[in-house]
This record gives structure tokens, sequence and C-alpha cells, in this order.
């Protein structure tokens, strides 16, 4: 994403850019009897290719709440907590320098924290991470990617077709039909996750707004329990050492059984997860990147108010706000400071959760006005810069250095 992100820039500001920026504006749709879809290509990269990526976060804020570390309250608290400040207050610096401004809609860019480059930031870091560290700040990111979720369907909304969203939502409750008679054919699901896709987007509430409610509606409990799994498994291994079993055909059939129970001792949840997040990281993720990152940066674009505010959102709001809420949860004893993380390594990870990249040009895309928006992209693409290089250096310096990494002091 990274590369694709610094070929869309160099692209644009060459002597390729118009080609490079007109190719995304290529007219791409369909026509079946009175119903005519025609959309740019960046639409469909925004609205289609990018509901797969918010199905797949709805995938994991669903793993989270019901297997992962927010099931439990406790240790979900701090996290919660933290998240939500470093949505408040970033809105709210945002907010407060552009009162009277040309975009005051755009307080949802500085709340928006990219996942994948926190991610990517802390491996760089590797084992030198604590493991509650690193959980927190995933866990922080998650309920980060829902707030900003809830603001996109809520806020950034005009008008709503009700007829094409109660489509949308009568598929919903056809998945969760076939889900409970035991439909398990991924092709079926698939078609009728489209047409879902398809009411949502018709209806004026963005359409990845249906990625993410199918995630969270993918069962995330196996339907084969492990231990039925273990026995069948033991009594095809009897039958298979077996001198009596050598008609070909009974062999396949018991096979086959086995592969359909080991398919099924695996929640769809995980499974689909499993699948699809190379698909998300490797292909969805850098065409975004493509798409929206071609910005052209004029220098005296850092100094409009609108980059401004979105810089001053995410490099002192984000860190800020999750620092001061996690501290007054701690006093509150409403959470606890998790084992082997300072209050310094709470902040360094604050100036990483300021990378709004992904999730910040998406909103930026949705909110503002086109003579606004290139302003906007170059506010947060230099903040996510500054974010990662400050959070990068300043957890450098607190977290344990491993027993064969040499001091650099």
């Amino acid at each position: 994403m990274l590369i694709a992100a610094t070929v869309a820039l160099v692209l644009a500001n060459s002597a390729a850019a118009e080609g490079f920026l007109a190719f995304w504006k290529t007219q791409i749709g369909f026509t079946i009897g009175s119903l005519e879809v025609q959309h740019s290509l960046k639409h469909w990269v925004d609205d289609g290719l990018m509901a797969i990526f918010f199905f797949v976060v709805g995938l994991e804020v669903k793993r989270e709440f019901v297997l992962g570390d927010l099931r439990n309250p406790r240790q979900a608290a701090l996290p919660i907590v933290a998240a939500l400040g470093g949505m408040i207050v970033p809105a709210g610096i945002y907010l407060a320098l552009q009162a009277g401004g040309e975009a005051p809609h755009g307080w949802g860019i500085p709340m928006a924290t990219d996942i994948a480059f926190v991610v990517g930031c802390m491996a760089v870091l590797g084992s030198r991470v604590p493991p509650a560290l690193r959980v927190m700040l995933l866990s922080l990111a998650i309920v980060d990617d829902i707030g900003a979720i809830l603001v996109i369907a809520t806020v950034y909304t005009d008008t709503i077709y009700w007829n094409w969203l109660l489509m949308g939502f009568a598929g919903v409750g056809l998945i969760l039909f076939m889900s409970r008679v035991g439909v398990r054919s991924v092709g079926v699901y698939f078609l009728v996750g489209v047409l879902v896709w398809f009411g949502f987007h018709e209806s004026g509430v963005h359409a990845t707004i249906a990625g993410v409610i199918l995630g969270l509606v993918t069962p995330a409990h196996q339907h084969v329990p492990t231990h039925l799994l273990g026995r069948i498994v033991q009594k095809t291994g009897d039958q298979l050492s077996g001198s009596d079993f050598e008609e070909s055909s009974a062999r396949a059939l018991t096979l086959q059984r086995v592969a359909r129970a080991s398919r099924e001792a695996i929640s769809p949840l995980v499974r689909i997860e499993d699948t699809l997040h190379p698909w998300v990281g490797f292909v969805i993720m850098p065409i975004f990147a493509l798409a929206n990152a071609g910005v052209v940066i004029q220098f005296s674009d850092f100094a409009e108010p609108v980059a401004l505010a979105i810089m001053a959102g995410l490099l002192v709001g984000k860190p800020l706000g999750i620092g001061l809420a996690c501290w007054i949860a701690v006093r509150l004893r409403l959470a606890t400071l998790p084992a082997g993380v300072s209050w310094g390594m709470i902040i360094g990870g604050g100036f990483l959760a300021g990378i709004g990249f992904t999730m910040a040009l998406f909103i930026a895309g949705l909110a503002l006005d086109p003579a606004v928006l290139n302003q906007a992209k170059v506010g947060i693409l230099g903040a996510s810069v500054l974010a990662a290089v400050l959070g990068m250096l300043m957890l450098f310096k607190l977290l344990p250095r491993t027993p064969e990494e040499p001091a650099t002091d």
C-alpha cells in the first residue's frame, strides 16, 4: 500500500499526471431495462472494492467482541475509552480550527486510524513491542473503525431512498434465515451479499456499510465441534487402515465426508477472514491507494486552513485524546494500565494512531467539496507521515531492547 501510494503521488506530480488522473474518471456501468448504473472507475473502487475491505473490518470487529480481547469487559475498557478520546479530541480540534471556515463538515476526517499502517509500524519494531501494548493498539484501532463506520452511516449520508434500503435489509434477513436453516453454499451467500450491497448503494447510505453489516452477521462459531471432528478423523483412520477398505468409491466418499467436516470445524468468520485478508492487503488496499493518493502537491497547500486543521487533529488530537482518556480511566479505576506498558508508550502509540491514511482519505472523499479536497489529502498524507515517524521514534526510545540489540544511545 505504501508503494502504491508513492507511485500515485509520483504520477500525479509528473508529466503523466493528466492521463493518470483521467484514467480514474473513466465511466463504467451497465443497463438493465430502465435501470442504468454508470460511475467512474474511482467510484467503483471506493464503493465496490472497499465494501470488501469493510466486510473484513466487520469480521474483525465481530471476532474481537465474540472471540478476542474485547469480549472481556475489564480488558476492553481501556482501548474503548482510549479510542473514544482519540476520536472526540481530534474532531474537536478540527472544528475549533474550522469554525466559520471552508470545510467544518470534515470533522470526521481526523477521527480515523489506519490499522494496516499501525500493524506495519509495530512489525518493524518487532518483538520489542510488549504484547499488552500490541493488543491495546489493535483493539483501539478496531473500536476506532467502528466509530468511523458510524460517522459514515449517520453523518455523511444525505438522501435515503427507503425502497432500496428495505431491499438491502431484506437481503440481510435472508442471509440470517439461510444461516439458521443450515445453508452452507458460499456461492448462494455471495449472490445475496451482492444484492445487499446493491440495495445499500442505490439507497444513498454508503455501500461500504453493507460490507460491515454482512461481516457482523457472519457466524463466529464452527458448525462441527472439535471433539466431533476428532471422532470422525479417528474413525476414518481406522477404516483406511482396514484390509476390507479397498473399494475406491467408498474410500472417496469417506474422505469427502472428512473434508466437509474439517471445513465445518472452522467457523465461517475465521475461514472467510483468512481467505480475504491477503486479497484486501495486497490487492484492494493498494488499488485504493492508487486511486486516492494521487494528490497534486503544492507546498502552499500545507498552510491552508483545512490541511492545518487535519494535521492538528491527527498529530495533536490523537495522542492527546488517547493519553488523556487513558489517564482519566485509570484515575477513576475504570481500567488499569496493562503490565509492561508505560505512559510514554501510550503516547507513542497515540502518535501511531494519528496515521489516518485509508479511512481519513475515504471520509475526506465523502465529506468535502472538490475545491478543498486536495488540500485535505495533503494534510492527511503529511500528518500520517509525521505521525508514523514521531510514533516510531518515541517507541524506539522507550521500548525495552532485545538481548541481541546493541545500545544506540
